[in-house]
């Protein structure tokens, strides 16, 4: 349930890219939304829509051409690099398709990573990563290896790394990318069970139009620009999306 207060609110945002030669693409334009508090906000669209990039500004790694994005009331680009990974580190969990493994280290101790990185003790790191495998139900896990679980296991243990921080609110990134249709609604159940049952915010990218449905609000990126969809509008979005790639596959199929 969402406290109504705003998160992150995105204010007249453009990004643009130069192009060899110098010309310049504008990809986001004049973005204008907000993320509250305890929210599910899923962002979707076509590939090359401009997904990576709005979510590249939402999380502080890439500023944007114009407009402000702002955290709690704080404009993120006011700050200096270093403050942002700041931020981002005692801030926000990360979820992505690629969870990028220190392969020399055991789960638990990848769980732990980001802990020493924001200068908490060794003991104390493995601790609260112990704790965080057990809140997502694998620390049986702990001792093994990553490159020896399952992709749906990996997963999972990457999730217990992004909360290993306790974050405000948890970032994921297509995760069900690599993921068969069982282990990717596995995934996604516990993110709808950490938005509802402990109050994190959630922003989930993905291609996925069977998720739809559970978000709060969607944000549908079309050719750099952003659509709200937000309350009944996105039973009937979700729904009329789904019929009309049934039918596309249907018309396939005939082929």
């Amino acid at each position: 349930m969402t406290s109504g207060k705003p998160l992150i609110e995105v204010r007249n945002m453009t990004k643009s890219f130069k192009l060899p030669g110098g010309d310049e693409i504008e990809v986001l334009h004049n973005v204008d939304f907000e993320i509250l508090d305890g929210s599910f906000t899923i962002i979707y669209g076509p590939s090359g829509s401009g997904k990576s990039t709005l979510l590249n500004a939402i999380i502080g790694l890439d500023e944007p051409t114009s407009g402000t994005v702002t955290y709690e009331g704080k404009d993120l680009y006011a700050m200096s690099q270093n403050d942002r990974a700041h931020f981002r580190a005692f801030t926000m969990g990360m979820v992505q398709q690629t969870n990028n493994w220190v392969k020399s280290l055991n789960v638990l101790e990848n769980v732990a990573l980001p802990l020493h990185f924001m200068g908490v003790n060794h003991d104390s790191a493995l601790a609260q990563a112990k704790n965080s495998l057990q809140r997502i139900g694998i620390e049986m896990h702990a001792k093994k290896f990553p490159s020896v679980l399952s992709g749906g296991e990996q997963q999972r243990a990457a999730m217990a790394r992004a909360l290993v921080n306790n974050p405000a609110y948890i970032v994921a990134d297509e995760p069900t990318g690599n993921l068969d249709s069982k282990n990717s609604d596995n995934l996604i159940n516990l993110l709808r069970y950490l938005n509802t049952e402990f109050g994190r915010t959630i922003v989930l990218v993905t291609h996925n139009l069977e998720y739809l449905s559970i978000g709060d609000k969607l944000l549908l990126i079309e050719d750099g620009n952003v659509t709200e969809i937000k309350g009944k509008d996105i039973r009937a979005t979700t729904t009329h999306m789904l019929t009309d790639m049934r039918k596309r596959i249907e018309g396939w199929a005939k082929v």
